[in-house]
């Protein structure tokens, strides 16, 4: 039987948030694929079947109590940990990337579950540590080698915006628990041989250029730093009040590329100019500030630190991703949580909406 107190305290804030935030997506998704010339279903059709299934996932993901995700978060991380090996040896290769597993009648792609049970996991290992005066190096030491151990593999795919994700995330984390000055200062030094390290011997060479674009977008206008520029074109054209919906140039000429995806906040900065985009950028912070809400009202260690790790996931989506389309961060592949298209960005973000919700729920059952 259902408790009637989880129907009462339901947090119907945040579902309204999300709902809207999603059906102003699909509205702009409309636009940036308007001038598709599509033999099959349209993408703001199939935009809106993905979030009906992601509020399924929600609902079911309110349902079970959330402790008990503390009891089975190593058994999934191992399950996603070895998924990730097996992708690197036999997953599908796509554009120079494999990150795909197919499975008979479903593919998958284990990076983007890992945010969820990185957070998890996360969660657990900080809330059996004892803190007094913040976390020193040896505390660290797990939390790094459970978070840095799947973030590398990522990488190898290669796939840097996630790895990059899933490390800002257990970062945002950590930086909640508390860390000692002298172990953040040994962090932050031994950093820098690992950037130097990871530049010349591990990044592609597509992955440098983004960089390099990004610091001079014009030092390859055509090829590598198009995005950058036509974005950015977009973004600043559409002025105080933009050019109006279904009017944009860079999106209905098509010049933006991947505009119903990385660069769908593009098309509405230039269909609804500086005041839209404010108005987005608000309903986003209002979401952000909840889940820092929910985490701060809940009774217990681990379903703070769990809503601390969902909130930051939606977070750094949004900053890098608005980073991205207006030119401060280079080209990743970060999509915009339920705003730019696509079935793997809205089902992860809908179950991390879904277990903000769950906390919320149970925060007077315990």
């Amino acid at each position: 039987m259902i408790d009637r107190r989880l129907i009462t305290n339901f947090d119907w804030m945040l579902l309204g948030l999300v709902l809207l935030i999603c059906a102003v997506g699909v509205v702009n998704i409309y636009s940036a694929s308007s001038s598709y010339v599509l033999s099959g279903t349209p993408y703001y059709l199939k935009q809106m079947s993905w979030v009906l299934v992601g509020l399924a996932i929600m609902l079911l993901v309110c349902s079970i109590d959330y402790h008990l995700l503390e009891d089975v978060a190593y058994w999934f991380y191992g399950i996603l940990f070895l998924l990730l090996l097996v992708v690197l040896a036999f997953g599908k290769t796509s554009m120079g990337a494999t990150r795909w597993l197919h499975l008979g009648f479903i593919s998958v792609q284990p990076s983007e579950p890992m945010k969820i049970i990185g957070i998890i996991t996360m969660a657990r290992i900080l809330a059996n540590i004892p803190v007094s005066g913040g976390l020193g190096l040896r505390e660290l030491a797990f939390p790094a080698l459970m978070i840095g151990a799947p973030a590398i593999l990522i990488m190898k795919q290669p796939d840097l915006g996630t790895a990059i994700l899933v490390i800002l995330i257990a970062g945002s984390m950590l930086a909640f628990v508390g860390i000692r000055l002298s172990a953040l200062a040994a962090v932050c030094i031994a950093t820098v041989p690992a950037v130097w390290l990871g530049w010349h011997y591990y990044l592609r060479d597509y992955q440098k250029n983004r960089v390099l674009n990004f610091l001079d977008p014009e030092r390859d206008p055509l090829g590598t730093g198009y995005h950058i520029i036509q974005s950015k074109i977009a973004v600043g054209s559409g002025g105080l009040f933009g050019k109006g919906f279904l009017q944009g140039t860079q999106s209905q000429l098509r010049f933006l590329p991947e505009q119903h995806t990385d660069f769908a906040f593009s098309v509405f900065a230039e269909e609804w100019g500086f005041v839209g985009s404010l108005v987005v950028l608000l309903l986003y912070a209002v979401l952000t500030l909840w889940g820092l809400q929910i985490a701060r009202r809940c009774n217990d260690r681990f379903g703070s630190l769990v809503a601390v790790g969902v909130t930051a996931m939606l977070f750094w989506h949004i900053i890098i991703n608005i980073g991205m389309v207006i030119g401060l961060f280079p080209v990743v592949g970060v999509p915009l949580p339920l705003f730019s298209y696509g079935g793997t960005s809205m089902i992860t973000s809908m179950t991390g909406i879904g277990i903000l919700l769950n906390i919320s729920m149970r925060r007077f059952m315990f």
